[in-house]
């Protein structure tokens, strides 16, 4: 047989991955400053992104410390359990070492949590509007999303309940969620534990969670006693500023942590992560002034989009998503001006954009921009 004939019935080498695979719609992040200045030949320096939830602070001076000192061990593995951070994650909130599973992001923290328990045909419940990774985690590993209809934005418990079936094995929610804000209260969160079975798993996404004021907070770690199938999730990301490192975190009951840390990778948080993470979480002091920050930064932001006549959703989080007409339109001019948003159609938002709280100056900057692209 010739090789052209071969070569004819040579199948693409890509159908041999499974449809669930072919069938993911990648995940898109928010548009970095270099391209936006590469598209618009605009000045880096002058650009501001308010698009990815970023912390406007920048990183923990502790982090920062931690990091250079431990650039020149860098050529060794990291330690692969993490040992320092976990170290002080117990000191911090009182959990055991054997409850804690490190993850590069809490991405990763939420796709071990669907490799461990998610397998083909196997069903997971997530709320419309939530975050993105959910379906993307559960479809990777050939299992079922099941999206329950939001009410007013925000996850409607009652009905994730009766979404449950035989098949059901994991349910996400996030508190609070992206892109939409909302806030389950700790009352409600709780009843709905009480009442899922005790059999299928509940990821509680909390990478907000150091924006809520205390009041509001869910004792979501105390309940770990409570419910052995919760895993409670978190991230370095947000309001400690380590967005770059990539460093998330989850706590568990000890044997569903055990399950998580086989199907990790021996060294999924790098030498630097661990180190700036460790410091990060002990620098109380940067938190309290992101979190006042962000406090003045919402309102800042949402009084003028009450000013421009903009509907938003209120914000638990260090970010507000705000309805306007042509929101593609708006989109590119708010880039024309150097300003950074995200649209969020692919979360079926499509009339809405979300903006993250900047500096003073930044929000300032993006409600002048935003107030001229709305011109006609």
């Amino acid at each position: 047989m010739s090789s052209a004939l071969n070569k004819e019935h040579t199948p693409d080498i890509c159908d041999l991955a499974p449809q669930y695979i072919r069938g993911i719609a990648p995940y898109q992040p928010g548009k970095p400053i270099s391209e936006l200045a590469r598209e618009f030949g605009l000045d880096a320096d002058k650009i501001i992104k308010l698009a990815s939830n970023e912390n406007p602070l920048g990183v923990s001076p502790l982090a920062m410390e931690a990091m250079q000192a431990s650039l020149a061990d860098i050529a060794r593995y990291p330690d692969g359990n993490g040992f320092e951070l976990k170290e002080a994650l117990v000191r911090r909130f009182g959990v055991r070492m054997d409850q804690i599973v490190l993850g590069n992001g809490s991405n990763d923290v939420l796709e071990l949590a669907a490799r461990t328990f998610l397998t083909p045909g196997l069903e997971a419940i997530y709320s419309q509007h939530a975050f993105a990774v959910y379906p993307l985690a559960t479809q990777a590993v050939g299992a079922v999303g099941i999206e329950v209809p939001a009410q007013d934005f925000a996850h409607d418990l009652d009905a994730m309940l009766r979404s449950v079936t035989e098949r059901t094995r994991l349910v996400f929610l996030a508190n609070p969620n992206n892109p939409t804000g909302t806030l389950i209260p700790a009352d409600q969160l709780h009843h709905f534990l009480r009442k899922l079975p005790p059999h299928i798993v509940v990821v509680l996404d909390e990478a907000y969670n150091e924006y809520l004021p205390a009041k509001l907070k869910a004792d979501s770690i105390a309940w770990l006693d409570e419910f052995p199938n919760l895993i409670v999730t978190r991230t370095f990301s947000k309001a400690y500023g380590l967005a770059g490192l990539r460093v998330g975190y989850a706590f568990a009951q000890a044997g569903v942590a055990d399950l998580m840390n086989r199907v990790r990778q021996p060294f999924n948080v790098n030498s630097i992560s661990l180190a700036a993470a460790a410091a990060a979480v002990n620098d109380l002091d940067f938190v309290r002034r992101g979190f006042e920050l962000n406090e003045q930064g919402m309102r800042q932001i949402t009084e003028g989009l009450k000013r421009l006549a903009l509907s938003y959703i209120p914000s638990f989080g260090n970010f507000v998503s705000f309805r306007v007409r042509e929101t593609a339109r708006i989109y590119q001019q708010l880039l024309t001006r150097g300003v950074i948003v995200r649209p969020i159609a692919a979360y079926g938002m499509p009339d809405y954009l979300r903006v993250s709280i900047g500096l003073a100056s930044e929000n300032k900057r993006f409600l002048e921009a935003l107030e001229e692209s709305l011109m006609p």
